[in-house]
């Protein structure tokens, strides 16, 4: 069985308020450590260097006006009544909104599309209708569709917004550890405290990436209640400020006082933007967890607990702020801990450093999220990919990753060594993801929900022109720390690039290049050669045809198996596939060839399978498509006489218990057994093999011989063993290619597939089963 996909969790979560209410509590944990954590360095961020704190408090007004209606309109307009309806088959996040325009508008990137994955649940729930064709949409539907110079774009755009989130995940762990720490200035003052910050972050860091292997569930249960006793303390903490120092502090909230703040400050006050930007940082990973909860549980979660906490934490700082105008610790200016009661400095530094640590896991967890999206989609390396959790699909592991961002993390930690640096880094890449989604949605708006133009010219206009005065803010700070992500999303931007590039001219050359099934048919029954008992089990990307590889092998060793399967695995623009959809099964020429074509197709949230059950999977599957004898859909729309070769939609061995099921044990007997309901076909040629095979197949409705005979056949070549053809290409620029390509292909690509894993299926295949072929791609 996979592990579960969670396509059906969102019509689970809706059953009762129960249900609702206890996903709430949960996505506390998992999806607002971060946000929830941003007043520990928003102020101090702000009033770093751009401005100064007078005793006209017009500053302080200002900032707490922007921090509210930032908080109000970003996180609760934009993304918690409008983002987080677009979602993906309940999946959320950039790679959801790609997905949609994918499908709605032809602009995959994605070689290996079939017309067949258009029929799959998942792709048609949302209903997908083409727009009339006299309004906008169709016409810029088409525009989309004739134009590869705008379907780049698109790509290059969600590829931006994920090298950003990567470059967040490497800051916000960074920020968040290092501004709860900075606490402690406080407690063993300003002489000794630099020698001991730094260190303890380093150390609160190494151990945090060093767990990540156990994964989320085992710490889990710990999250919510971290984060629910965090927004208590700073909420209560905030009343507490307002009640004492200024019970006026709310006229503060009016837009007002951002008009004079910015009439004051006038250049300072637009700089000092990018420290307010930090309190949203976050608010993405709504969106981005969608697919772990339902869409009302963290609606209900932002809006009654995290933002009402929030703003009661600004208002306290701000009135605390507006009574003192001379703060004691200078080198600390005016930072979170300066409003804490001095009695309980110490346990909320506590409660401050478990919730940062609650918010970095967050966000770590996100970035493999995203990788595995983009190693999917064929846009980043083959990475290794451990799934942390038997039940919950999201929660991976990447050792490769980890530790990368781990010493980028401490690198950064070490380098910069302030809050102002690291926040200016960390506010650059939050909205730069935010821009790209706004503008992902505008698309969404006309070719998804199919609404007027003028609603997604609204939309951008008003949350664009918001973020990109936060982004000239941010980019301002290019030299003083905000070169950091652009520097990260480049390098990351490259490395995405190449592979794709890579992985498209590979394709392409694999496609010009496959062989007839003309000169398949050509060569008779027996295939000209000797056939072998087992199963040639043949990995190749291509969804029809005959792969080069397979005539280069013929021609070098003229043996061949008596059963070929030409296996697939691919993943679709869809977030998950459903079990009984996942496995495409056909024939290669005619029945008596004994050839298969099996494509295997994921999502790109699904969790690959690459052990020995999806052998009996796959070989369960063609003994059901034997066993049924369907007429297949043809995939490429041709006619199947000139093709032969037609597939049908099988599914997993679970998805048809009523169907042909497979046995292996250590009986030696080899005789036909037989009942009313079900019968087994044994192989009678081996009188003591090491594993008996059986079919276990239903009595009724009875088969033909002819596909009795094929079965038997399948389970003789199963029970003799499964050898692994691969591969092994050398991809080369052609001769006269430009510099670039050469550079691209030659060196980048090159490079980066020596160093990445293998595809999932090769993981475990024995390397006593398997057959290497060594071919030069000229791209």
């Amino acid at each position: 069985m996979d592990l579960e996909t969670g396509v059906n969790q969102n019509r689970v979560k809706k059953e009762s308020w129960k249900t609702i209410l206890t996903l709430a509590y949960q996505s506390l944990g998992v999806v607002y450590g971060d946000l929830s954590t941003s007043p520990l360095y928003v102020y101090k961020s702000t009033f770093a260097e751009d401005i100064t704190h007078s005793e006209s408090n017009e500053e302080i007004y200002g900032v707490l006006s922007f921090v509210f209606w930032t908080l109000t309109l970003v996180p609760l307009l934009k993304y918690v009544f409008i983002v987080l309806k677009a979602d993906d088959n309940g999946e959320g996040g950039t790679f959801a909104l790609y997905s949609l325009l994918c499908r709605h508008a032809k602009v995959n990137s994605l070689p290996s599309c079939q017309l067949a994955d258009e029929d799959l649940s998942s792709y048609k729930k949302d209903n997908i209708i083409s727009p009339a064709p006299t309004t906008f949409g169709a016409t810029l539907k088409s525009t989309l569709e004739r134009h590869r110079v705008l379907q780049r774009f698109l790509l290059i755009l969600a590829l931006i917004g994920a090298c950003m989130v990567i470059g967040d995940g490497i800051l916000t762990p960074a920020l968040s550890v290092f501004s709860a720490v900075s606490g402690i200035e406080l407690a063993i003052g300003k002489e000794h405290h630099k020698y001991v910050e730094v260190p303890l972050t380093c150390v609160i860091l190494i151990a945090l990436f060093a767990l990540q292997h156990y994964g989320t569930h085992r710490v889990g249960f710990l999250f919510a209640p971290v984060v629910i006793i965090w927004l208590m303390c700073i909420s209560a903490i905030g009343v507490y400020n307002i009640i004492k120092w200024d019970r006026h502090v709310y006229r503060a909230l009016s837009p007002y006082y951002m008009y004079t703040f910015l009439k004051k400050t006038q250049r300072g006050g637009w700089m000092s933007l990018g420290g307010i930007l930090l309190c949203i940082t976050g608010s993405e990973a709504m969106f981005a967890d969608l697919g772990h909860f339902s869409q009302l549980s963290i609606q209900i979660a932002f809006t009654f607990m995290v933002y009402p906490s929030l703003i009661l934490a600004y208002m306290g700082q701000a009135a605390y702020l507006s009574q003192h105008h001379v703060i004691e610790s200078e080198s600390y200016g005016i930072g979170f801990y300066v409003s804490v009661p001095e009695i309980l400095r110490l346990p909320v530094l506590v409660i401050a450093i478990l919730a940062a640590v609650v918010g970095s896991q967050a966000i770590i967890t996100g970035t493999f999220s995203i990788i595995k999206q983009c190693s999917s989609l064929g846009c980043f390396p083959r990475v290794k990919i451990v799934n942390t959790s038997s039940k919950i699909h999201g929660q991976i592991y990447i050792p490769e990753i980890n530790w990368t961002l781990m010493l980028l993390c401490l690198a950064v930690t070490i380098g910069f060594r302030d809050t102002k640096r690291m926040g200016n880094a960390s506010g650059l890449a939050v909205i730069t993801v935010m821009l790209v989604t706004t503008c992902l949605m505008s698309l969404v708006i006309v070719l998804c929900w199919r609404k007027s133009v003028f609603l997604a010219l609204c939309f951008v206009i008003f949350f664009g022109t918001i973020e990109a005065l936060y982004f000239s803010a941010s980019l301002i700070k290019f030299l003083e720390g905000a070169w950091v992500p652009i520097v990260m999303a480049f390098a990351f931007m490259i490395v995405m690039c190449i592979w794709h590039y890579g992985s498209l001219k590979k394709y392409e050359f694999d496609v010009q290049n496959k062989v007839s099934v003309e000169w398949l048919l050509g060569l008779g029954p027996s295939l000209g050669i000797v056939r072998v008992r087992g199963i040639g089990l043949i990995h190749t990307e291509l969804v029809s045809g005959i792969p080069a590889i397979f005539s280069h092998f013929v021609t070098n060793l003229p043996a061949f198996h008596q059963v070929l399967v030409f296996l697939c695995v691919k993943s679709v623009p869809v977030p998950h596939v459903k079990h009984e959809e996942r496995f495409l099964v056909g024939h290669i020429g005619p029945r008596e060839y004994r050839i298969y074509r099996c494509i295997v197709r994921y999502g790109y949230r699904d969790a690959h399978k690459d052990d020995s059950e999806f052998e009996n999977d796959l070989v369960c599957s063609i003994a059901e498509f034997i066993r049924t004898g369907k007429m297949g859909l043809n995939v490429n729309g041709e006619d199947l006489r000139k093709d032969f070769e037609d597939l049908t939609v099988v599914g997993t061995p679970s998805t048809h218990l009523s169907g042909v099921q497979l046995c292996e044990d250590e009986d030696v007997s080899a005789e036909l057994v037989g009942t009313s309901e079900r019968k087994e076909i044994l192989s009678p040629r081996v009188t003591k093999p090491k594993k008996r095979v059986r079919f276990v197949i239903p009595e009724s409705p009875k088969i033909d011989r002819g596909a009795q005979e094929e079965l038997r056949e399948l389970m003789e070549a199963r029970e003799a063993g499964i050898a692994y053809i691969l591969g092994h290409s050398y991809v080369r620029a052609k001769q006269g290619s430009s510099l670039f390509k050469k550079i691209a292909i030659n060196f980048g690509y090159d490079f980066l597939r020596r160093n990445s894993r293998p595809p999932t299926y090769t993981l475990s295949v024995p390397h006593a089963s398997t057959l290497e072929v060594g071919m030069v791609y000229n791209v």
